[in-house]
């Protein structure tokens, strides 16, 4: 027998050792693809925290600062304030696990992290200012927090963007941020205002109107701004963008139709029911409908985060 001949026992045993390799192969393969996913639903989701931070602080704004009781803010700023820390937290979180090779990556995660921390840092300042007269500093330190958070927002949202679905496509990614943040904002905020009208039983109405006209407007806004998202890419977007549409209405039309009626569709019936509550007026009545608005918005959101985790479509 030649010395290049095998017997039966020795190809066994490559062909085992082949398979074994192969195998590992494999495995590899789908753990890289696996973590890779999950480092992508979990930043869509944690969006969701970025977006309330940078809302909620926003709706600060709204009533006047020396008419109310300096309680409201301190408790709401540091709702705001958890939120963004809890962004700031879990993108460093996934940074450290090395993001994912089709993105979001680790530099990008990383980047994002670090501006909400900046915005956390100096919404804690504002914070701290509550506490104390320094009128000076407690503008300055809302309005750099206010700044850096809508930087902060926008990075985030942007690196959950695939790559090749262009300048257009980060328009519509940018617009859908915001209003979402402004819409959980305001929800929440109003929700949170309205407490305060026990605490303090001749504040003015008006000031509640305030919150509820303007998130009235805004969820007007928003529901043209997920139209943009999707007619965007649609027509002017890349390959890819137009792909992702067509995925959204042959895959996920029912998830898109619950998302939007269950989002600010929902959320509008509610806003007029409190706006019809105020006019008797019945402060108490139109914040337990907020609460329920909270959590319409809040499902509304999440969906919306599914549908970005799945298609790469904003909404």
């Amino acid at each position: 027998m030649s010395n290049r001949s095998m017997s039966g026992a020795q190809l066994t045993f490559y062909f085992t050792e082949w398979r074994a390799g192969a195998s590992e192969v494999v495995s590899v393969v789908c753990r890289d693809r696996y973590d890779s996913a999950v480092t992508r639903f979990a930043a869509c989701f944690i969006l969701v925290f970025g977006e309330l931070a940078w809302g909620g602080l926003f709706a600060l704004a709204i009533p006047p600062f020396f008419s109310v009781e300096r309680g409201f803010y301190k408790s709401s700023a540091s709702v705001y304030l958890a939120a963004s820390l809890t962004t700031a937290i879990g993108l460093g979180l996934l940074a450290i696990r090395g993001g994912a090779a089709d993105g979001p990556g680790a530099g990008s995660l990383w980047t994002a992290a670090a501006l909400w921390t900046l915005s956390s840092g100096t919404v804690a300042v504002y914070l701290y200012t509550l506490w104390t007269e320094n009128g000076l500093l407690r503008a300055r330190s809302y309005a750099l927090g206010l700044g850096l958070g809508l930087v902060a927002l926008i990075a985030n949202v942007m690196l959950l963007m695939p790559p090749g679905f262009g300048a257009v496509a980060a328009v519509a990614y940018g617009l859908t941020a915001i209003t979402s943040a402004l819409v959980l904002g305001l929800v929440s905020g109003a929700m949170l205002f309205g407490h305060w009208y026990l605490i303090d039983l001749a504040m003015p109405v008006d000031y509640l109107r305030t919150f509820i006209r303007l998130l009235g407007i805004v969820l007007v806004v928003d529901l043209v701004a997920l139209g943009l998202a999707i007619g965007i890419p649609a027509i002017f977007g890349s390959a890819g963008a137009r792909a992702a549409v067509h995925e959204l209405f042959a895959s996920h039309l029912g998830l898109l139709t619950v998302r939007l009626l269950l989002g600010p569709v929902a959320t509008i019936v509610l806003v007029w029911m409190c706006w019809q509550t105020l006019k008797i007026p019945q402060t108490m009545a139109a914040t337990g409908l907020l609460y329920i608005a909270v959590m319409s918005v809040l499902v509304g959101e999440m969906l919306g985060r599914f549908i970005l985790f799945r298609t790469a479509i904003p909404l």
